[in-house]
């Protein structure tokens, strides 16, 4: 339940209720929407994106001399978890046709895609199948399927969203694809909100200019990501599972095609090599990297391993001076700090209020305005709301759905937030949600063309951990149908490539070329990477701890 002090605040947000009702009621904005001037201005004092030491240049490799995020900068400039001559190469300890490094949506559907295409495949990943973004995903997916809709509108959506910087191929395959995925999910056993009708139940979300975000109750991810898992589980002769295995380094041959991987056992420790004739990364995002310091809605193992074996194997990154921190992540109870409130609330017509109970951004911008917005609230305006432990938020008034929608309507849609928060004591149909912008996405990643190939020959990457389909910002929904046309897309270009390739001899020299660049640039650091896993040990307990050194752990 809410502290004490916070009931004077509670009782303005009631107070406002009905009023909001009636301008929501109406059909007209319940607040004017910005003009771009706006955006600019509150994206440009506002967002983390534009602090002045948050990005810095990189020294080595593809990317040299391009200004990046701080953190993936330090995390790029690490030594190797291995060192490469203690490898035997000669002998393979799995070989296979299409390695998938990441078992979230896009590993599993580019399984999928690869097994119906003729070819086997290893997928091996962090932790469980299946432990990945894609699976907490809430809010839905885009896809243009109405009769006021189509996919060149869907297509000026993405594209205005992201600032214009999205690659044009890659948008316009993701959003062509749309209406074919949602049938494709649906066959595959993928329950969608439906009306009496039959036809889909659609919601808008932030910077659509449609209602287009197809969903499962609030559950969306997990009904997919369940979907493409079972039917990988069915088919154990045609795709190999390794879990607490992860990829660490990539191998290439000695013509500078991706031919596999090392693996990295972790529960014994061991390492192990894959070969394969061709290799698919879905990796997903950093979240766990906790950039600029914020919480995080990712996974426990989002930590951008894939951008930092690729890169250091010569694969280009893109937009990696750009982050999403999703506009409402929770900020009480403080337990599940940064835990998604996902956008579909907003969409329901959920409205953030200051401490006054005033609301003071229209509530469908687009995620990185939404989120200056929220942070302008709280730093400059000072009319957010503190926390025991300091932390600063708004409301988000759920309670007003159910005027809007009807009782019920909230436990029938968002079951999973509202199981969520009444272990704590809130019900979010009686009382608002707090909020702060959370790090959500990796606006960025490494640079594919609409064939999800980069510049190295047999290496292709989907999902999260790919960049240039969303620019540098992501609309509500668009994740969940980039993982699945990209991740399809990856498995099937995978697949015919590795018909025909025929590989070298094996080699990880680019790894000792990697420490040369790092030696030759002066760069002097303990740090190590991919780190695999987030540390939360405090400062104080390392100093005591043997392993200070904490392998690349940044901070």
């Amino acid at each position: 339940m809410y502290p004490e002090y916070m009931t004077p605040s509670l009782e303005k947000v009631a107070q406002t209720r009905n009023k909001r009702y009636e301008m929501a009621k109406s059909g007209k904005p319940v607040f004017p929407p910005m003009t771009a001037d706006q955006r600019e201005e509150v994206l440009n004092r506002f967002h983390p994106d534009y602090e002045t030491d948050s990005k810095k240049k990189v020294r080595i490799g593809p990317n040299k001399g391009e200004i990046l995020t701080t953190e993936i900068s330090d995390l790029l400039e690490a030594h190797s978890r291995i060192k490469p001559d203690l490898f035997d190469l000669s002998n393979p300890d799995y070989e296979t046709d299409v390695l998938i490094i990441g078992g979230g949506g896009a590993g599993c559907a580019a399984a999928i895609e690869a097994m119906n295409n003729g070819v086997k495949s290893i997928i091996s990943t962090k932790l469980r199948l299946g432990d990945a973004n894609s699976m907490m995903s809430q809010g839905g997916m885009q896809a243009a399927v109405s009769e006021t809709d189509s996919p060149p509108r869907h297509y000026l959506d993405i594209v205005g969203g992201g600032h214009f910087d999205n690659k044009p191929e890659l948008v316009r395959a993701l959003t062509e694809a749309g209406p074919g995925i949602v049938k494709w999910l649906e066959e595959l056993g993928v329950v969608w909100d439906k009306m009496e009708d039959g036809s889909m139940y659609l919601l808008h979300g932030g910077g659509t200019s449609r209602k287009r975000m197809h969903s499962a109750r609030d559950y969306t991810g997990a009904i997919i990501l369940r979907t493409l898992m079972d039917e990988v589980k069915n088919n154990p002769e045609k795709v190999i599972i390794l879990e607490f295995m992860p990829i660490i380094e990539l191998i290439m041959d000695e013509k500078g095609r991706c031919a596999g991987g090392v693996i990295y056992n972790m529960e014994t420790e061991e390492y192990f090599t894959v070969k394969a004739k061709a290799t698919i990364i879905t990796t997903g995002g950093y979240g766990r990297l906790h950039i600029r310091g914020f919480d995080t809605t990712n996974h426990y193992g989002a930590t951008a391993d894939g951008l930092v074996m690729a890169y250091r194997a010569g694969a280009k990154l893109l937009y990696m001076d750009s982050v999403q921190y999703h506009p409402t992540g929770a900020a009480f109870p403080e337990q599940i700090a940064g835990y998604l409130i996902t956008e579909k609330i907003r969409g329901a017509g959920g409205q953030p209020l200051n401490i006054d109970g005033e609301l003071f951004v229209f509530p469908r911008e687009p995620r990185d305005v939404e989120a200056s917005a929220l942070m302008r609230e709280c730093l400059e305006h000072k009319k957010g709301i503190i926390t025991p432990s300091g932390r600063c938020g708004v409301w988000l008034d759920s309670p007003l759905i159910e005027i809007i929608q009807g009782e019920g309507y909230v436990n029938k849609q968002f079951p999973a937030m509202h199981h969520q928060f009444i272990r704590y004591g809130i019900d979010i149909t009686k009382e608002p949600m707090l909020v702060y912008p959370s790090l959500h996405y990796q606006n960025g990643g490494i640079e594919i063309n609409e064939k999800t190939e980069t510049n190295l020959p047999g290496l292709y990457v989907a999902g999260e951990a790919s960049g240039g389909v969303h620019g540098r910002n992501r609309l509500m929904g668009n994740s969940v149908l980039d993982y699945n046309v990209f991740g399809r897309r990856a498995g099937k270009e995978a697949a015919h490539y590795a018909k025909s390739a025929k590989l070298g001899k094996l080699t990880l020299q680019h790894i000792q070329d990697y420490e040369n660049q790092l030696k030759a640039a002066r760069i002097k650091t303990d740090s190590i990477s991919p780190i695999l896993l987030p540390s939360y040990t405090p400062e104080d307990v390392l100093k005591r701890q043997l392993t200070a050194c904490y392998e690349g752990t940044l901070r």
